[in-house]
Order: C-alpha cells, then sequence, then structure tokens
C-alpha cells in the first residue's frame, strides 16, 4: 500500500526542513520500485499551501515553492510533516492550525522538524509528549509549552502517533528513520545511500 506523505509549505519555511523530507520520501520510493519493479511506490509525496492556488510560497532567504495544494483542498495525509523556519505567521493563522490539527487526525503520524514543534503544540497535536526542536529554541518551547516534555540534545524523539526533530538536518535523520519505521530499515539505508548522506540513526528515545 502506498502511503501519502504531505508536507506543509508555509512563507518563511526553512528550505531544507521541506526538501530534506521530501528528498528522502521520494528518493525511497524510487529506490524501493528499482529493487522490486512491477510493485507499488512505497510513498507518494504532496506539498500544502495556506498561498491561494498557483501562489507560490517564499522559503527563508528568498527561494519561492509551489505548492501541489492548498489548504482550501484539504488534502489527507497518512504521514503529516510540519516543518519549521520562522513560524510567526502560521502560528496566527487559525486556518493552519485548524487544517494542521485536523489532517494529524485522520494520519497514522505527524511529525515536525526544527520549529515545527511550535506549530504542531499550538495546534494541539503536540500535548505533553516527549518533544524536541532546534537548540536554539528549546528554551522558548518549553516556555511556551510548559506541559511538553521537552528534550535537548536529541537528533529526534518517536512520541508513538507524534516524532519531532532537532533542526534542519536533523529532518532528514527523522525522514530516514520514519521510512525504517513504516517500510523497513533495509530501504531506509539504501535510501540514504543513495542520497551518499551519511545516516545518524544511532539510539533514539521513544516516550
Amino acid at each position: 500500500m502506498t502511503l501519502r506523505v504531505l508536507i506543509l509549505a508555509f512563507d518563511g519555511v526553512e528550505a531544507l526542513d521541506f526538501a530534506g523530507p521530501f528528498e528522502v520520501f521520494t528518493t525511497a520510493s524510487r529506490v524501493s520500485q528499482r529493487l522490486n519493479p512491477g510493485t507499488e511506490a512505497p510513498f507518494e509525496v504532496a506539498s500544502v499551501a495556506l498561498a491561494s492556488a498557483g501562489q507560490p510560497v517564499q522559503a527563508r532567504a528568498g527561494l519561492r515553492l509551489l505548492a501541489d495544494h492548498n489548504l482550501a483542498d484539504n488534502p489527507t495525509a497518512d504521514l503529516l510533516i510540519v516543518p519549521g523556519g520562522v513560524v510567526d505567521a502560521p502560528m496566527a493563522s487559525p486556518a493552519t492550525l485548524r487544517w494542521i490539527a485536523k489532517c494529524a487526525a485522520g494520519a497514522q503520524l505527524a511529525a515536525s522538524v526544527c520549529t515545527g514543534a511550535f506549530l504542531l503544540a499550538k495546534s494541539g497535536v503536540l500535548t505533553q509528549e516527549a518533544v524536541t526542536t532546534h537548540w536554539e529554541d528549546i528554551a522558548d518551547l518549553r516556555k511556551q509549552f510548559p506541559l511538553l516534555d521537552v528534550r535537548e540534545g536529541e537528533r529526534w524523539i518517536d512520541s508513538g502517533r507524534v516524532v519531532s526533530s532537532a533542526g534542519i538536518s536533523a529532518g532528514i535523520d527523522m525522514s530516514l528513520y520514519l521510512v525504517e519505521r513504516l517500510a523497513g530499515r533495509a530501504l531506509a539505508e539504501r535510501t540514504a545511500r543513495q542520497m551518499d548522506y551519511a545516516w545518524n540513526s544511532g539510539n533514539h528515545p521513544s516516550a
């Protein structure tokens, strides 16, 4: 069965927070089909943004992205990934927060990269689970959401239905872990190899 991976985009998103997971899951599908010709791809990847149809999102530092869907399309996901970056705009957008909560409720898993954890917490997806974020934002996450078990010094944390990662490149490590969790260790390792990426796949805490 093909799992649908949906990645949120918004003005101010950190480009690699978005593109890292995108590359991992699309590469995993390509590698899987090369190894097993004629089989279904394990993942189908798409993006969604608040922007109107056909309007680009401007990532942090100016890169422009054109999402596959806007929130009004109400796309669904098996795995929702919420990247970080400058999250002021989506944190102040009731429509974005409502959509995150609704999409996560219907998904098998939700995951955050970096300050995407703030969006999962603000939307009520994270309430008191173990969670991590970029090292610069640990104190702020604890202050804004004191019920969360915010942990420092972890690349990613698996809390069951929610997986969170630290900053930027940690999102790639987490995404490879999610490939392992959903489609097996062998595919995750082959994906990292195809990407020529030194996967930090060491011990990770599970809540």
